[in-house]
């Protein structure tokens, strides 16, 4: 291994410490901004009622048929539209909120994540 294989990362005459120094600021701002990150959920509610259980119903039936006639095609696609439409529904009621920091923190968290993600595009570009 040449030294000038690692000066020339990916090919281009981008550096290697460019991409290693911004993949920590983009990992050090990614996590900061995450961890202040609150996730709630919610009740599935249609029409006024909880309808969970209706979500399940595809999923239910789907399994029945497969254990009925393990190579029916009706019954895998009912057991994959159910989970489909499961994950939909937890992912569609999650509540995402940002917890309260001071303005410094804020402006820390987002120059270290998109200054790292600058720094990791400019390595794999071509210097002059």
């Amino acid at each position: 291994m040449d030294i000038d294989d690692l000066k020339n990362v990916g090919g281009t005459s981008g550096g290697l410490w460019e991409f290693l120094i911004g993949l920590a600021m983009a990992v050090a701002g990614g996590y900061m901004l995450i961890s202040r990150v609150i996730v709630t959920s919610g009740f599935w509610n249609w029409g006024g009622y909880n309808a969970f259980g209706l979500s399940m119903v595809p999923l239910i039936f789907g399994i029945g048929i497969v254990f009925f006639n393990g190579k029916s095609l009706i019954g895998w696609l009912l057991i994959f539209t159910g989970s489909v439409i499961i994950l939909a529904g937890i992912i569609m009621n999650l509540q995402i909120y940002f917890q309260p920091t001071n303005l410094f923190n804020t402006l820390m968290m987002l120059v270290l994540f998109a200054g790292g993600l600058g720094l990791i595009a400019r390595s794999i570009r071509e210097h002059s």
